[in-house]
């Protein structure tokens, strides 16, 4: 059964209210953290290509990519979950993992699936809640997310579909 059913939250997909690339997050985690989703990102068989200042280079340890001087370009991993869903990766502290999710990829159901069982794997992983907000968001108002004691995607209920 899905986490989510579409028709419930497909609001929270609309690129012209939630801006299309919303802001999702890990927070509280370290570089034991981040090596574990770069674990996870091979042992699933995701499609990845990680780069420094647009230059493709092999995927370091975190703890490698973590310790770059502070003027040095962001580094980037893009995962593929399927070939029609990217996630992008950015490495700016060991605090907080940071990616976003393109919401013209995720329309329906079938893609909302992927979107779930992406962060569902990274939650579960980690033991941690994985956050999405709108692009932009302070991640104070998420409006969905991995809920590690529900085991699931979750959205939170105090959040209502705007009145039409």
């Amino acid at each position: 059964m899905a986490d989510l059913r579409w028709d419930d939250v497909k609001w929270f997909f609309d690129p012209v209210e939630m801006g299309s690339l919303p802001d999702v997050c890990v927070p509280d985690t370290s570089v034991e953290n981040r090596q574990a989703v770069l674990g996870l990102v091979r042992e699933q068989g995701w499609a990845f290509r990680y780069s420094e200042g647009g230059t493709v280079l092999p995927l370091p340890r975190a703890e490698t990519v973590l310790s770059r001087p502070a003027d040095a370009e962001c580094p980037e991993l893009r995962v593929w979950p399927t070939a029609d869903v990217l996630a992008i990766f950015r490495f700016y502290a060991a605090e907080k993992i940071d990616f976003d999710v393109d919401l013209r990829e995720l329309q329906g159901q079938e893609r909302l699936d992927v979107l779930c069982g992406f962060l569902t794997a990274i939650g579960r992983r980690l033991g941690k809640p994985v956050l999405m907000d709108s692009e932009g968001g302070d991640g104070s108002r998420p409006v969905l997310g991995f809920d590690v004691a529900a085991d699931r995607v979750v959205a939170p209920a105090e959040y209502e579909p705007p009145l039409t």
